[in-house]
């Protein structure tokens, strides 16, 4: 095949794409930019990137661009999880073997220019083979299947995000030995102090400490066309709390990863560091949690989670998707929750759950249910996510366990105001008790596709048998309450 006009060949954008593109081109003659990042997301979520020059770029938007696969086959740490230079690439496929390129194909719907980087642009690309199919382990690909089969229905999903994380004080100018990390072993994370003492929720006082800071995010976040709502001091030091406002599910998948991206790189060069880390090994802290509201609408845009009744919560079509969310909220936690730090969240009568369950307007259990008659903004909120999870699996995940309770009509149970003393089935305690759920669930492995489950499940196997060869090597016990020096060295600045 001629690999000339790549794009056009394989049909991969339609007319607004074509549209787009010719937009993009013009404001980068306008606004004189220098280069443009081409970035994607890796399978814990975490954006990664090529700049290319601005010449370079335009014939980018008829070829795409080649990567080296090897973000794929790597864990969080740049550990080699897959042997990539053997046939099949240790993955028994073909066209895996040693190392290939992909084509990364940008998404002209996600260009912006970032306010902080004078003079370069950033666009966000799927992956694809060199012929033109999709990348079997893109997780943006994962949910851009799941959006299909709403659309299939003339359904959509309405996302709003509701984001924790902690901001903090560099206490230090140089790296030091101790940062430097190697493949498979991350160095230390650099010094940081919080920024605020924290433990006086929603103070105005600690809030204004912070307030030029999250002033400067703010402005850039409006740079960014990221719909924020809010933005205030949550319970531990220095943790903060961000608000959006609800938009398409793919759309809140690409902000949140162009947000945890944005607000890292901001932060470095103002003198900050922001982790989206659920809970630092720092006296005091509290940890985090990314709380997923959810909605599916009509093709009229009408909420079809709105109820009809008084004394109702939720429609019928609503009930029959929560029921199915918590009919494999079990296998779905490890798409909410994706690394061993997070688990130390579910915690009884705490801020996050400990087990399946839903209440109405209630922050201690699974599912919490919002709105009622003629509420348009009546909707079902997850809070069992973490702010590392990667938001393109976590979304799509809810989409296939709904998607299921509808085509089943599964009844729902009668909702909890005791959630920590219902005799419902716990969440998992560990990350390795959430994969072994994980694997043995036949809903997703037909949805995700029991490639990309085999190959997430090592991909998360092998971060875990890091952390516990260093568990063993240190005598250590893991007990719910500690976390460790490793969690502080993998997650602290990765996420």
């Amino acid at each position: 095949m001629n690999a000339l006009k790549f794009i056009k060949h394989h049909g991969l954008w339609d007319k607004d794409g074509e549209r787009l593109a010719a937009d993009i081109i013009r404001q980068i003659e306008v606004e004189g930019l220098t280069f443009i990042r081409l970035a994607w997301a890796d399978a814990h979520g975490a954006i990664r990137a090529k700049a290319v020059t601005a010449p370079v770029f335009l014939d980018v938007l008829e070829n795409g661009y080649n990567i080296n696969v090897a973000t794929s086959t790597l864990d969080g740490a740049g550990g080699r999880v897959f042997t990539s230079f053997v046939k099949g690439g240790g993955m028994g496929l073909n066209e895996m073997t040693g190392s290939p390129n992909l084509t990364i194909v940008p998404d002209p719907s996600t260009f912006r220019v970032l306010p902080w980087a004078p003079g370069v642009g950033w666009v966000l690309c799927d992956e694809y083979f060199r012929d033109g199919m999709p990348f079997h382990f893109s997780s943006r690909q994962i949910l851009l299947k799941q959006i299909k089969r709403l659309e299939e229905r003339k359904l959509s999903m309405v996302i709003g995000l509701e984001i924790e994380w902690y901001l903090s004080r560099i206490n230090q100018e140089h790296l030091k030995p101790e940062n430097i990390g190697q493949p498979g072993l991350r160095g230390k994370p650099i010094e940081t102090t919080p920024m605020e003492p924290g433990y006086s929720y929603h103070s105005e006082t600690n809030l204004d400490i912070m307030q030029n800071i999250l002033s400067d995010l703010a402005a850039i976040y409006g740079g960014l066309k990221l719909p924020l709502r809010s933005v205030e001091n949550e319970w531990g030091p220095g943790q903060v709390e961000c608000t959006f406002s609800a938009t398409s599910a793919l759309q809140a998948a690409d902000d949140y990863a162009l947000f945890r991206t944005a607000t890292r790189q901001a932060c470095r060069r103002l003198g900050y560091f922001a982790t989206f880390m659920c809970l630092p090994n720092f006296s005091g802290h509290y940890s985090s949690g990314w709380h997923l509201h959810q909605s599916v609408v009509d093709d009229g845009g009408k909420n079809l989670f709105m109820p009809k009744d008084e004394g109702q919560h939720l429609s019928v079509f609503g009930q029959n998707f929560l029921a199915g969310l918590l009919d494999h909220a079990l296998p779905a936690t490890v798409f909410a929750t994706p690394t061993i730090n997070g688990y130390r969240r579910f915690q009884p009568n705490s801020l996050a759950p400990d087990r399946v369950g839903w209440s109405f307007d209630h922050r201690g259990t699974l599912m919490r249910v919002l709105g009622g008659v003629r509420d348009p903004a009546t909707r079902i909120e997850n809070r069992a996510g973490e702010p590392a999870a990667n938001p393109y699996l976590f979304i799509a995940s809810q989409i296939v366990a709904g998607l299921d309770g509808l085509d089943k009509k599964t009844r729902l149970g009668i909702g909890n105001d005791n959630p920590y003393e219902v005799d419902h089935p716990l969440l998992p305690k560990t990350l390795g008790a959430a994969l072994n759920v994980t694997s043995e669930s036949k809903l997703f492995n037909d949805q995700f596709g029991g490639l990309f489950m085999d190959y997430y499940g090592k991909i998360k196997t092998a971060e875990l048998a890091r952390f516990n060869n260093f568990m063993e090597d240190n005598a250590l016990e893991d007990t719910p309450n500690d976390v460790t020096e490793w969690e502080q060295n993998e997650y602290y600045d990765f996420f």
